[in-house]
């Protein structure tokens, strides 16, 4: 059965990354042109599911009887990156034959900078309250792309927190519940997806949050079911302490304790929402002005004529 499967992906990852010239025939139901655009969508969720993995040494070992060549680990990779996440970026090479699919796509999304270093426990910050992202606009914190689409691209520098761009479709729920699982399931893999759900369900409590990473093109739909998603997908999940996003988390922390008590921040969030609210604050700010002129003028008349 193993090689049944390995056979089929290995033709259906070739003809529809295009990798080889489909020679199929117009009505073939799967390797046509017109089967592939109807059947890929489908395969593709079907090669991400973690009950669905198969071992990739099944794909190395066909590549191998087929081409005769021992050393296919790299295209192997490849073939199956390309396959699965097309703009991702490209899985480093001489680095091992993955595991599985799933394997492959953790590591396409965990591709480029280095995760940020992690806070030691002696120096770590107290507040353990983790600020939204509508929090940390409103203490001066501003957002920021990140230049690569890396999970682990996320950093706080000079005041900006920089975020790695994310579409969130349809795909996007069962594809990280799926690294999530492989993550919890696998001992050694390391918790980067997992740390990242949990940062982003910080960053994300409504639908205000959001807006504003919309706005900065950090998050592709601002729809409230963003907000409910990185909810739901963080839900009796353990995250590992001392996680690769924790120091960051805290440097935002941080930036709000030193540069905005809370105070500044109702007062940001309830009168400066608006041009209608601000000008509502003018207005009244202008008229007790001129109550306390009008008062010290009628004021002293009285004195001075005494």
């Amino acid at each position: 059965m193993m090689v049944t499967d390995g056979c089929f992906l290995l033709e259906v990852m070739r003809t529809a990354s295009g990798w080889e010239a489909n020679d199929y025939a117009d009505d073939d139901p799967v390797f046509s042109g017109h089967g592939l655009l109807y059947n890929v969508p489908y395969i593709r969720r079907d090669m991400i599911m973690m009950e669905n993995q198969l071992p990739l040494l099944v794909l190395e070992k066909l590549v191998a009887v087929e081409s005769g060549i021992k050393e296919n680990e790299d295209f192997v990779n490849r073939l199956v990156q390309r396959f699965l996440s097309p703009t991702a970026w490209p899985p480093a090479t001489g680095v091992g034959l993955a595991l599985h699919p799933l394997d492959v796509l953790r590591r396409s999304l965990l591709a480029g900078p280095a995760a940020s270093p992690r806070t030691p426990p002696e120096t770590a910050a107290t507040d353990d309250i983790i600020r939204s992202a509508e929090e940390l606009y409103e203490a001066g914190i501003r957002f920021g792309r990140s230049p690569t689409s890396s999970l682990l691209d996320i950093r706080f520098h000079g005041g900006v927190l920089y975020l790695p761009a994310i579409a969130v479709d349809d795909t996007t729920e069962y594809i990280l519940l799926n690294l999530m699982a492989f993550e919890r399931l696998h001992a050694g893999a390391g918790n980067d997806v997992t740390a990242y759900v949990f940062f982003m369900d910080n960053m994300i409590d409504s639908a205000r949050d959001v807006a504003l990473l919309t706005a900065r093109r950090v998050v592709y739909n601002s729809d409230k079911a963003v907000a409910r998603l990185f909810s739901g997908l963080s839900r009796d999940v353990v995250l590992e302490p001392e996680s690769a996003l924790d120091g960051v988390h805290r440097q935002g922390t941080g930036v709000v304790r030193a540069r905005c008590p809370l105070w500044r921040a109702n007062l940001v969030h309830t009168y400066f929402r608006s041009p209608w609210s601000f000008l509502s604050l003018a207005a009244a700010v202008f008229l007790l002005v001129l109550t306390v002129m009008q008062t010290v003028y009628t004021v002293l008349p009285f004195y001075k004529g005494g």
